[in-house]
């Protein structure tokens, strides 16, 4: 080989060579320069761990502040069970290793089985449950014996301090903290707040690398709802209408309590209140709240409407007389009666709503245009959500004139033909006992942010339905139904003026026969100086038993209460009553 040959060659290798390492230098730099943060950033990506930190959920507070919902922290305790691999630890002078050893400390803390729990600590896991919703006392216990591998889970609990007094209105949470039933669901934007998160640099093994990536961003915590509710109000309805319920043999009852002069609802009460501690406890059929979607006829009670429009449009007066029989047959061949036989009577108008009489109310209502009546009765709120923004409320029925029948136009009259919530039966009398304005009924008085400021809830407009007069006239008038010679006799409460309407509508069965009846009744108390409404709603009372005896006397429990609690003095004044039958 020539000389000339193995220098090109050498030279040829060595272009090889040098094309190697200039190949592997520029990979190099790509992989280093270009490449690299990327590869860096997706290891980094790999050890980071994230997690949500759960706002505080708001509390629920009754109108002077006490607690009817509130959270408390809980702890889920977890495994890493490839660090608790690694764990020793001395035992009766005897070291022990591994899931064994971590058994025998935790198992008495836990109340569980060494054997048992031991067998969840075994694995390959990084997390895996072994006990839930512990107290943080509990968890202190657990920190103290220093098992490394063993970490928790900060959770928030929903409590309730009060059990079932307004459970159904206060309602309940899920497991995920969602809001499931009433307020926890309305307000459930409102009361969620804002999550957090963690970003914690975690080694192969589970465990946190000290100088690592550790980010925290707080969780804003939910906004603190202040009710109109009274906690005391509260638990006394409930426990007259779970009486009155249980004692007539009624499928279920309702009562609510209202301020005449802001709408502010202080108790919305129901006989079959769920304890929102143990939701599983309760029926479905309990669930909800009864006083807004449950629709029922008003009956009687459903007359007020009717007088109050025909003396505010000024076709009778409160003194005007009609001969009244107890059957009583319309121009249109329409025939009605009124619940009991009774020669037939020179009554006033008063006297037609003393004694709730069916056919003096059809001659009252038939002075008055359907249109016009109907007017009144939409001014009044029926037929339209009352506005509480609690889930499932109902509109009740009133559909308008052009679509009533022949017998509809005069039952509607008299409360039947139509439907309404307690809440909307019970504004009628509170409007009439606020000088004939209708205040917006509400449930909540407005929130309070995480800096304790306080933002007044949002209120529609007031309504005048009826003027001043009128309102006066028919508190007059209500007085006489609750006198010795109206319906509402047993209503009446010793030493004070109370005003208000029995009510009681038939209904038809599961097979359409009218074998049921809905006992109410509605009232103000006291009469001289309104300061509360209160509406009862007995469904289905066993015997077809009416208004007259199963809810006036249920409506003076609670009036008695009120005057108690509201340290209301007696009435000084006698009522200036007007005259039931012709002078």
């Amino acid at each position: 080989m020539s000389g000339t040959t193995a220098l090109r060659r050498t030279r040829i290798i060595l272009l090889t060579v040098l094309a190697f390492v200039l190949l592997f230098a520029g990979r190099l730099v790509y992989v280093q320069a270009i490449e690299g943060p990327d590869l860096a950033q997706a290891a980094l990506n790999d050890r980071l761990t994230h997690a949500t930190i759960q706002a505080p959920r708001g509390e629920i507070l009754d109108a002077s502040g006490e607690l009817l919902a509130t959270s408390v922290t809980r702890y889920n305790v977890g495994v890493n069970q490839q660090l608790i691999a690694q764990y020793r630890t001395e035992i009766d002078g005897e070291t022990k290793t591994g899931a064994v050893a971590a058994a025998a400390k935790l198992a008495p803390v836990l109340g569980e089985d060494p054997a048992e729990l031991g067998a969840k600590l075994v694995g390959t896991s990084t997390f895996v449950y072994i006990a839930r919703d512990l107290t943080p006392q509990q968890w202190r216990s657990i920190r103290e014996l220093g098992i490394h591998g063993i970490e928790p889970e900060v959770i928030s609990q929903r409590i309730y301090p009060n059990g079932r007094t307004a459970g159904n209105l206060i309602g309940v949470v899920g497991r995920d903290g969602e809001g499931l039933m009433g307020l926890e669901l309305a307000l459930d934007d409102e009361l969620q707040g804002i999550p957090g998160s963690s970003t914690v640099e975690i080694g192969r093994h589970g465990q946190r690398i000290p100088a690592g990536v550790s980010e925290t961003i707080a969780a804003q915590p939910g906004a603190t709802v202040l009710t109109s509710i009274d906690r005391d109000m509260q638990f006394r309805t409930e426990q007259v209408i779970a009486d009155y319920t249980a004692r007539f043999g009624a499928a279920w009852g309702a009562a609510v309590v209202q301020e005449v002069d802001t709408g502010r609802i202080v108790a919305m009460a129901q006989s079959d209140t769920i304890d929102p501690n143990n939701l599983a406890g309760s029926s479905q059929s309990s669930h909800g709240v009864r006083a807004i979607q449950a629709a029922f006829e008003p009956g009687s009670t459903g007359k007020i409407a009717t007088f109050a429009a025909a003396i505010d449009a000024g076709v009778v007066s409160p003194t005007t007389v009609f001969t009244t029989p107890d059957r009583f047959t319309t121009a249109s061949g329409q025939t009605f009666s009124d619940a009991d036989p009774h020669p037939t009577e020179d009554l006033t108008v008063a006297g037609i709503l003393a004694t709730s009489s069916n056919t003096g109310t059809v001659m009252i209502g038939d002075r008055l245009s359907d249109e016009e009546r109907y007017d009144y009765y939409r001014a009044f709120g029926l037929g339209q959500q009352v506005g509480l923004g609690l889930p499932g409320e109902t509109a009740g029925i009133l559909v308008p004139p052009d679509r009533w029948d022949g017998r509809q136009r005069y039952t509607t009259m008299f409360g039947q033909g139509l439907a309404v919530n307690l809440v909307q039966n019970t504004a009628v009398v509170s409007t009439l006992a606020n000088g004939g304005v209708r205040m917006p009924a509400s449930v909540i008085d407005g929130t309070l942010d995480e800096a304790g400021r306080f933002h007044e809830a949002d209120r529609a407009e007031p309504v005048r339905v009826v003027s001043e007069d009128t309102a006066e006239a028919m508190m007059r008038m209500m007085e006489g139904v609750v006198s010795d010679e109206g319906t509402g006799v047993l209503a009446q409460l010793d030493g004070y003026r109370l005003a208000g309407k029995t009510g009681t509508a038939q209904v038809p069965d599961a097979h359409g026969r009218l074998t049921q009846t809905v006992a109410n009744f509605v009232g103000v108390v006291p009469a001289d100086e309104p300061k509360y409404a209160v509406g009862i709603v007995i469904y289905h009372p066993a015997h077809q038993q009416p208004s007259a005896i199963v809810a006036a006397p249920a409506y003076r429990e609670i009036a008695q209460f009120i005057v108690q609690q509201q340290g209301i003095a007696p009435s000084t004044v006698e009522p200036d009553s007007y005259p039931l039958r012709a002078q």
